[in-house]
């Protein structure tokens, strides 16, 4: 994924409004932001990254720059204190109706800080590092979420409704995440492992890697990818790598803003592995397991109910949200 590059313009903002951050601190004075009561109203919190980051308490101005922080957010109970999320954040159907602030990879600087935020959410999938430097050169807080896997995402669940003042709520989200992967987990543990491709292009054929969620989740689910190996997040596979793994079941995106995945290309390239002779192709929906947010459950027991489909179906318990 390409990494956010700030334009000329971005930097000339930035560098006058460092300017009266500047001259604010020679008159004595401190840039506060929306909520902020004072030093005493602040909390210091160790982020996803291990930054140390001081967030006034319960924030009422939050901006996310990720889908899944959109989610979560929501989930947590926040739509309210939301300000500004990304063009890309479409889940639950409110988000669509907030202040757009750019894209996950082109946020706009300017408006993010008219929106006057005391807090700023980022996803490390979203590679914001320069933003993220900017910002705490504002005094605008950012807090970044850093989960690994799909029980590390229950986690940053808790601890984002820590920094938001929402940490019952956080909990029971986290704590019914946590019941449905062990369900999963307790379901397939003794049942054989197929060999798995999750197919996310294939044009070329692209898949994924050793520390993605996507291979995590294919692990829990009972599964074993075939590019459970590769160190790159997203390899690149030739046909002929694929068929001399002999998959067993397919996995793929039932969609994706654009048709990256055809069945018939499927059929066609793969016609000799045990997959196909088997008529096993797996369609889930991408945003369940591209999003490290509550929906990744779903995503789970999709995968799971797709390679073990006697064994592994799953009821949603009440409270989760969907």
């Amino acid at each position: 994924m390409r990494r956010f590059t700030l334009t000329a313009k971005f930097d000339a903002v930035i560098s006058l409004t460092l300017a009266a951050l500047i001259l604010a601190g020679c008159a004595g004075g401190r840039t506060k932001s929306a909520s902020d009561g004072g030093a005493g109203n602040r909390r210091n919190f160790t982020d996803g990254i291990g930054r140390e980051v001081s967030i006034a308490a319960n924030p009422q101005r939050i901006i996310s720059l990720a889908p899944n922080v959109t989610e979560i957010l929501f989930a947590l109970g926040l739509e309210n204190r939301i300000v500004g999320v990304t063009s890309y954040c479409d889940y639950p159907e409110a988000a669509k109706a907030k202040e757009k602030v750019g894209d996950t990879i082109h946020p706009n600087l300017e408006r993010i800080i008219a929106l006057k935020p005391d807090l700023v959410a980022v996803s490390t999938s979203s590679q914001l590092e320069n933003l993220t430097r900017q910002l705490d050169q504002l005094a605008i807080p950012v807090y970044v979420l850093n989960p690994r896997t799909t029980r590390e995402v229950t986690a940053s669940i808790r601890n984002l409704g820590e920094v938001t003042g929402t940490s019952t709520r956080a909990a029971q989200i986290a704590n019914e995440m946590g019941s449905r992967i062990s369900a999963v987990e307790q379901r397939v543990k003794d049942l054989p492992r197929p060999r798995v491709l999750y197919v996310l292009q294939t044009g070329p054929l692209i898949t994924a890697g050793r520390n993605t969620f996507i291979n995590d989740l294919i692990n829990i689910a009972g599964g074993k990818s075939i590019s459970g190996d590769e160190t790159a997040d997203y390899p690149q596979f030739s046909r002929e790598t694929v068929i001399a793994r002999a998959p067993e079941a397919l996995v793929a995106p039932a969609s994706h803003g654009t048709e990256l995945v055809k069945e018939s290309d499927l059929r066609r390239d793969f016609a000799t592995t045990p997959a196909i002779r088997s008529n096993r192709i797996v369609w889930v929906n991408p945003d369940l397991v591209d999003r490290p947010g509550p929906r990744i459950v779903e995503g789970l027991e999709q995968l799971a109910k797709g390679l073990h489909p006697l064994r592994a179906q799953a009821s949603s318990p009440a409270g989760l949200p969907k």
